[in-house]
């Protein structure tokens, strides 16, 4: 089963959220709290794989309570979730840690299948959001990015040839499945070639380490 918790100040979206969540048969609403102080206690006595998290709440926010959950020992996956579609808030939850970012208005299909995807280790975001973040990263660099660009590249020179390689195909927003399938390895290498990379750069997912790369300029 999917240990999951559930954060929002609204009682009524965390009730629709639990219905939602409890009609899959792998996943368990664990815990429930209405703002980032609760998610943090809830996390370390509960436990969870999964944290659900609204990014606007009186108090310790869902940014601020992400940051703090992904530092806890066995910290969970921190799913955010909001009804702003502002790329503000998907920039700062990507970095504090979070591996996905949802609309409160996603399908409930959907919403079942990104609890299962973080689960998994994988990304997950709204494909309006995934969308946009191809395009920024597609543009011309603005003023001051050289030197953003070299300090991502310092971070990353401790990686090995492969170990690049396997950084590169994540990035490009691959399974390890598909980045096995790529690079003509077994999926359990590309895994741990993951969790090698996450311990020499100081990560806890590897959306972080997507976006280094990304600032590098790898993908």
């Amino acid at each position: 089963m999917i240990r999951t918790i559930l954060v929002d100040d609204e009682n009524l979206v965390r009730s629709g959220l639990r219905m939602i969540l409890e009609a899959a048969p792998d996943i368990e609403v664990v815990g429930e709290g209405g703002d980032g102080e609760e998610a943090v206690r809830l996390a370390r006595e509960l436990s969870p794989d999964v944290v659900l998290l609204d990014i606007r709440m009186p108090g310790t926010d869902g940014l601020s309570a992400a940051a703090r959950l992904t530092r806890l020992p066995n910290a969970p996956r921190v799913v955010l979730l909001t009804t702003f579609d502002l790329d503000e808030y998907v920039h700062r939850a990507l970095r504090a840690g979070a591996v996905g970012f949802l609309l409160k208005d996603t399908p409930p299909r959907d919403l079942i299948a990104a609890v299962r995807t973080v689960h998994e280790g994988n990304a997950m975001l709204a494909p309006s959001v995934t969308k946009r973040m191809l395009e920024r990263f597609a543009v011309p660099e603005p003023a001051g990015a050289a030197a953003e660009r070299a300090e991502a590249e310092r971070r990353l020179s401790v990686l090995s040839e492969r170990e690049r390689a396997v950084l590169v195909a994540v990035a490009k927003g691959m399974s390890n499945a598909e980045a096995g399938r790529a690079l003509g390895m077994r999926e359990a290498t590309v895994k741990a070639h993951v969790s090698r990379i996450l311990s020499k750069l100081g990560m806890s997912n590897r959306v972080q380490a997507a976006i280094l790369a990304h600032d590098a300029g790898w993908a």
